[in-house]
């Protein structure tokens, strides 16, 4: 076989169908940020202003974890030296643990490296801890739940997205002795809508079945504390497992799963994910410590940044631009071609300094290609005068030659 020769035409497919990857080299400016650098291909700077990053409430700058991680790296230096059972276990990591545990009204939580992994991990193991058990698993989970589920074998039921009627009449379907975990999410990234938890909460329930929630994109944004779309609706004591990310609101890396003692304990012991894994390097457990416990008390910093998704998604619905509005801090902007998609993330970038990477297939439908804004506090009106304008500008170019390609 001509390995070289496969390698170009799955290459060249993607070339093609407008959906070969490019990664933007930026620089982010600490203590500015959404402002950052772009270091670009022919070696010139340039001033960016970043609109598609995950660090949704400026975290990744905040000073409290500027400061905690400066003190761990002087304290301890820079890596774990190795895994949770040898070695790798510091007091920053058990702090970090403790505060999630807390964040989520959980007996105990457990730490990855990230919430990928924590979702891979442990759902995977969870068919070894229950043999027999059914999953039963939203269509629109994140890939990293698929991928657990896959791995783990068996038994596997798919429900049509947010589809409760039709999550019923598979578990009806099933042996009711077998042992059944309903997972789902509370904000889908995609598309920005919420997963309907207290009656997914409430089937699971009357079917004996465990439930596992991904809040990687609620938490630290929803609830009074920060814990979620479930703290917000009362119900994370009747979750059994949660799982989040320290990659996105919190500001660093990492994810983890919040649980009773016993159900940590045993993705603890069982999970070859987490067991054979080089731990979190303390400076990153301590940075993450100090960012949950600041957004369990800053409640103007999330109430600022739901403000700033509201104030976009009406500016953007004044324009007549075909946004997505499920009422979540997630504002995506359907353009529905892939190549239309890349040639207006590619002129916002190189003409106005806006970067908001396209999102196209398998991650979204094809024909659902779009640009995914995620304003944020730190996002002022400079910021948002300058997005809108250039989006102004930009979609009426894209029409024109949508109109002259297909002429």
């Amino acid at each position: 076989m001509d390995y070289d020769a496969q390698l170009d035409s799955a290459l060249d497919r993607l070339h093609q169908e407008g959906r070969y990857r490019t990664f933007i080299d930026i620089a982010r400016d600490k203590g500015h940020f959404p402002h950052a650098v772009w270091h670009r291909p022919d070696g010139r700077e340039q001033p960016i202003t970043v609109w598609c990053g995950n660090d949704y409430l400026g975290m990744g700058q905040h000073p409290v974890v500027i400061s905690a991680m400066h003190e761990a790296l002087d304290a301890v230096g820079a890596g774990s030296g190795g895994t949770r059972n040898i070695s790798g276990t510091t007091v920053y990591h058990k702090r970090l643990e403790a505060e999630l545990a807390d964040l989520h009204g959980k007996e105990s939580a457990l730490l990855f490296t990230s919430a990928y992994i924590a979702n891979d991990a442990t759902l995977s193991t969870l068919k070894v801890l229950f043999p027999g058990l059914i999953i039963y698993s939203d269509a629109l989970n994140h890939a990293s739940m698929i991928e657990g589920i896959r791995r783990g074998g068996g038994l596997k039921r798919i429900f049509r997205h947010n589809d409760v009627a039709h999550l019923r009449e598979l578990l009806e379907a099933d042996d009711p002795a077998a042992p059944k975990l309903i997972a789902f999410e509370s904000v889908y990234s995609m598309d920005g809508d919420f997963g309907p938890i207290k009656a997914l909460v409430e089937l699971a329930e009357e079917f004996g079945a465990l439930t596992y929630l991904d809040e990687v994109h609620a938490v630290g944004m929803y609830g009074p504390r920060g814990g979620g779309v479930a703290e917000e609706l009362g119900l994370m004591g009747r979750i059994d497992i949660i799982n989040a990310t320290l990659g996105k609101a919190v500001g660093v890396v990492g994810g983890y799963i919040a649980a009773s003692a016993k159900m940590c304990d045993a993705i603890r012991s069982y999970a070859p994910g987490f067991i054979f894994t080089t731990s979190l390097p303390p400076v990153i457990a301590a940075g993450a410590a100090a960012s949950v416990a600041h957004l369990k008390t800053d409640r103007a910093l999330r109430e600022k940044h739901q403000t700033q998704a509201k104030i976009l998604k009406l500016r953007l619905k004044g324009l007549g631009l075909p946004i997505i509005d499920h009422g979540s801090h997630i504002v995506p902007l359907i353009v529905g071609d892939p190549v239309h998609t890349k040639m207006i993330s590619d002129m916002l970038l190189s003409d106005f300094g806006i970067y908001v990477q396209p999102i196209n297939f398998p991650t979204v439908p094809r024909g659902t290609e779009r640009l995914r804004f995620t304003p944020s506090p730190v996002h002022g009106p400079k910021e948002m005068d300058a997005l809108v304008r250039a989006l102004d500008s930009l979609w009426s170019h894209c029409a024109l030659n949508r109109a002259e390609l297909a002429g």
